[in-house]
């Protein structure tokens, strides 16, 4: 795709992302000259109706938005090659994902800021009755200002009374979607609240809360399992902010936040007042069941008693209460005071200090928490890039902490790195490889260049190889192409030499007929070599430029010569610098005329200024060659004295 024309408008200049259905291009609006993303659905999919009409149908939900923590959409098309694609606002800066992996857990006053605008968003989406139902850090961009913006609109829907989603097809990204979505039930606007929630646990923790296996395993922990509060992981983070996730991630929906602005008026609050206690959680009322005999009518004596048989017995029954009420009360006494100094290491239980067992084994830790009289209560094992597997990650309490004898610790063990598979570098470019490292969850590791028969910029080798498994965050080295190694050639001598003679020799020799001056000279015959810039002799690398002094023959004094006569019209060429090689490069500019070669241009310039308006001088027809870095990269036929190009 890289240099085609979408429209008629919109050259792509390079791939920046992609996801399940479309990739993503960085591209120059010609008609405008500013830079636009380009979204283009996936050429397995142009056959496929079902994804033509998701894809459609995230253009028509995106368009209707227009909010500043939204990413805009400018235009809408398909091309004759059945590619579908979508224009929309180039946000210069990194995604939410890759700044948590740079700085681990964000502030709580990043974390709460980053939630408010992705909440301001969402409830302009909401209000417009379209659910976003895949919000997560990779689709929010943070520009280089601080802005929040919000992408990738590509599975949300208009909500309807029948927006159920296919349990066969399950659409989101399984760390951040709802239990709703994990079992293919209800979607609503609480659904996106949700992985708002989830993606606010990863940026104050540093972590998902959930991990396994499969993305199988990850769904249904989201539909059974318990987070574990985000304070113990860090617990820096302020009790309001974890009271706003947690209720945020209920697996209820009826639970969670009713709408996005009212976990925006949260959000307010808790930057006021961090350890509030002002979130409301719906709670359950969890009082038991009890079983209320049925009362019965008293039954009428069977044996009637007379009043006075009755009360002799009334007073000897209160005389024997009286005294067993005394003799209980003088054993409790007793084996009160007995208990108190003989089983008083039964009721008062003795106070321990918690050792420190980040980094042992599990054997050994639970050996030495059993020892001090300690309980060991161990949690869900998780992966480690810093502890081996089998040796304790987290304990809580923490070391140095008091407690009571026989008190819990609650241990995470370590599973060790997670691993992934290395993919395939080797013959993609060089500016393609941390896209793919950062799919693979990888980092990029030493780049060495070496002289090649691949073109320049192309990978030749990689190390690990690919298909190796290894840890996450593993570096991968790579070695690429800076094309073929230069010979070098000896300078001939060119003076005396025809001019059309001289270019053969040096089109022989893979050299290059540079600048070419005429100089009026009695001594030489018209149309011959007086002098070249690089002496005879010399050793010299192949495709170097050299310029010549030809001979004009004798000076006809007093007339003006036919180039003198002619004056010179400027043409404006717009060069675009996205095809060099390198940052810095030197911009060369030839002119080909009546079988001679003539450079009207040679200058520095950098890749990053996109491209630039450079004025050259001629007159009748030229053909015109550029060069970055004495490599060829166009040809135009000029016509000066039209200002226009011919065939």
């Amino acid at each position: 795709m890289i240099g085609k024309i979408l429209g008629n408008r919109y050259e792509i200049i390079e791939k920046i992302g992609g996801g399940g259905m479309a990739l993503v291009y960085k591209a120059r609006c010609q008609l405008l000259n500013r830079y636009v993303a380009v979204k283009i659905l996936r050429p397995e999919f142009t056959s496929d109706e079902e994804f033509i009409g998701k894809f459609r149908r995230e253009s028509q939900a995106a368009a209707s938005l227009s909010h500043p923590n939204i990413v805009n959409i400018y235009d809408v098309g398909t091309d004759d090659h059945d590619i579908y694609y979508i224009v929309m606002e180039y946000v210069k800066g990194k995604t939410l994902k890759q700044m948590i992996k740079e700085k681990g857990p964000l502030s709580s006053e990043e974390t709460i800021n980053i939630a408010k605008q992705i909440s301001l968003a969402l409830h302009h989406a909401h209000s417009n009755h379209i659910v976003h139902r895949d919000i997560k850090p990779h689709n929010i961009l943070i520009t280089d200002d601080g802005r929040v913006k919000v992408t990738d609109f590509g599975i949300a829907r208009a909500v309807t009374s029948s927006t159920v989603t296919n349990t066969g097809n399950v659409i989101g990204s399984v760390h951040y979607f709802s239990p709703e979505q994990a079992r293919g039930g209800y979607i609503d606007e609480k659904s996106d609240i949700y992985s708002l929630g989830i993606v606010m646990y990863e940026m104050a923790t540093g972590r998902l809360p959930f991990e396994g296996e499969s993305p199988i395993s990850i769904a249904l922990k989201h539909i059974h399992e318990d987070v574990i509060p985000p304070t113990l992981i860090n617990q820096e983070i302020p009790k309001a902010l974890e009271d706003i996730i947690m209720k945020a991630i209920q697996k209820d929906q009826l639970k969670r936040y009713s709408s996005a602005k009212e976990i925006l008026e949260d959000l307010n609050q808790a930057l006021k007042q961090p350890m509030g206690n002002f979130v409301k959680f719906d709670e359950d009322d969890d009082s038991p069941t009890q079983m209320i005999p049925v009362i019965k009518e008293k039954e009428p004596l069977k044996n009637k008693t007379s009043y006075a048989e009755l009360k002799p017995k009334r007073k000897n029954n209160h005389r024997w209460i009286v005294w067993g009420a005394v003799a209980t009360a003088f054993v409790l006494a007793l084996l009160f005071i007995g208990g108190m100094f003989y089983l008083k290491d039964i009721f008062i239980a003795q106070e321990k200090t918690v050792p420190s067992v980040i980094g042992k084994s599990y054997e050994e830790a639970k050996e030495n928490l059993e020892n001090l009289g300690l309980k060991v209560e161990l949690g869900q094992e998780q992966y480690s890039s810093e502890f081996e597997r089998g040796q304790v990650m987290f304990q809580d309490p923490k070391a140095g902490e008091i407690v009571k004898a026989g008190y819990p610790i609650r241990l995470i063990i370590s599973k060790g790195p997670k691993m992934t598979e290395v993919p395939t570098l080797v013959n993609r470019m060089v500016n393609e490889i941390d896209f793919i490292l950062e799919n693979a969850k990888l980092k990029g590791g030493i780049v060495k260049y070496e002289y090649s028969t691949l073109p320049i910029g192309i990978v030749i080798s990689q190390s690990p190889e690919a298909g190796k498994s290894v840890p996450e965050n593993t570096e991968v080295n790579v070695v690429v192409s800076q094309g073929p190694e230069t010979k070098l050639v000896l300078m001939p001598n060119l003076i005396g030499e025809k001019i059309e003679d001289a270019k053969k020799m040096l089109e022989t020799l893979n050299l290059i007929l540079g600048n070419v001056d005429y100089k009026s000279d009695e001594r030489v015959e018209k149309g011959r070599v007086i002098s070249q810039s690089i002496p005879a002799g010399t050793e010299v690398e192949e495709k170097r430029v050299v310029d010549l002094v030809v001979s004009k023959g004798p000076e006809n004094v007093g007339q003006p010569s036919e180039e003198d006569e002619l004056q010179m019209k400027p043409v404006s060429l717009m060069i675009n610098f996205q095809r060099a090689q390198r940052e810095e490069f030197v911009l060369r500019i030839l002119k080909k005329q009546n079988g001679i070669s003539t450079e009207i241009y040679k200058a520095t310039h950098r890749k990053s200024k996109g491209s630039q308006s450079i004025v050259i001088e001629g007159r009748g027809r030229a053909v015109i060659e550029v060069y970055f870095d004495d490599i060829p990269v166009d040809t135009v036929k000029i016509d000066f004295e039209t200002g226009s190009t011919y065939d």
